[in-house]
C-alpha cells in the first residue's frame, strides 16, 4: 500500500466515507503477503517510498505474475529487473498497462502518477554504448522513483573530447551516475569536474583482462578523485536507487 493510498483511506474513515471494517479489510494486508513461494513486502512504499522491486532473472512467469497481480491489488506501480523479451512480452500479454524496455530489460507498469520528489536532475553516463544497457536500468529505475533523468552516452575517455563538450549538463544535474567497462576510468574523470555526488557502476564489458567486470570495479574502488560511491558490477538498479534517494526532496 503506498502513502498516498493509506492517507486518503485515512481521511475517508475520518470524514465518515469509509467505515472501519473497511479500513480493517484494506490494511489486513500489511505488512508483508505470503505466497508460499514469495513473501512479498508490502510495508516497503510506506517505509521506504517506492514498493519492492521485482528481481526477474531466476523467477518463473507464474511467480512473477503472481507477485505483480499482489502488488497491482493495492494499487502499486510495479517494476520489474533483469527480465528477458520472451517473460517481457508475456507480462506485456498479461498485464495491457505493461511496458517492456528491452535494453535495459525492465517492465513498468503503472497503477497511478509518478508523484515528482527529485530535488534537481540525475544525469546517467556511459562510457560506451555497450555500457548502455545497465545505464538504462539505473535511468529507468531513477524516473520510476520521482526524478527527471537526462542521458549522456557514449562519452568514454578514448575521446574525452566528447564528455568536455557537455561540461554543462555535468554542471547542472544534482547527481550524476556514471557507468564504464574496460578499465573503468571515466567516473574519476567526472568526479573532477563536478561538486556533486557520483555514482559510479562497473560493468562487465571488456576484454579478457576485465574480469568480467573485477578489473573496472577495482579501478572505480581506488579512485583518486573524491565524492565517488561505487555500486556492484552491472547494477544499474543499484545506482539508480542511491541516486534516487539522495535526489530525494
Amino acid at each position: 500500500m503506498n502513502v498516498h493510498v493509506l492517507q486518503k483511506l485515512l481521511e475517508d474513515v475520518r470524514d465518515g466515507k469509509a467505515g472501519i471494517e473497511k479500513a480493517l479489510d484494506e490494511l489486513k494486508g500489511l505488512p508483508f503477503e505470503d505466497l508460499e513461494f514469495a513473501t512479498v513486502d508490502t510495508h516497503r512504499s510506506l517505509r521506504q517510498g517506492f514498493p519492492e522491486v521485482i528481481f526477474g532473472q531466476g523467477k518463473t512467469l507464474a511467480q512473477i505474475k503472481a507477485i505483480v497481480a499482489s502488488m497491482l491489488k493495492r494499487k502499486e506501480n510495479v517494476l520489474i529487473t533483469r527480465l528477458d523479451e520472451k517473460k517481457g512480452k508475456a507480462l506485456k500479454k498479461a498485464f495491457p498497462k505493461a511496458a517492456y524496455d528491452a535494453v535495459s530489460r525492465t517492465v513498468f507498469i503503472k497503477s497511478h502518477e509518478i508523484k515528482e520528489v527529485g530535488r534537481g536532475l540525475i544525469l546517467v553516463l556511459s562510457a560506451g554504448t555497450s555500457d548502455v544497457p545497465v545505464a538504462e536500468e539505473a535511468a529507468i529505475t531513477a524516473e520510476c522513483m520521482g526524478n527527471k533523468v537526462q542521458r549522456l552516452y557514449d562519452v568514454g575517455v578514448a575521446g574525452i573530447h566528447r564528455l568536455l563538450h557537455r561540461k554543462k549538463d555535468l554542471w547542472a544535474a544534482n547527481v550524476l551516475v556514471v557507468v564504464a567497462g574496460m578499465e573503468g576510468a571515466l567516473p574519476s574523470v567526472v568526479s573532477g569536474l563536478v561538486a556533486r555526488p557520483v555514482i559510479a557502476v562497473p560493468t562487465s564489458v571488456g576484454y579478457g583482462a576485465n574480469l568480467g567486470g573485477l578489473t573496472t570495479l577495482m579501478a572505480m574502488l581506488n579512485s583518486c578523485a573524491a565524492g565517488i560511491s561505487v555500486v556492484n558490477i552491472d547494477n544499474g538498479f543499484g545506482a539508480g536507487v542511491v541516486a534516487s534517494l539522495i535526489n530525494r526532496e
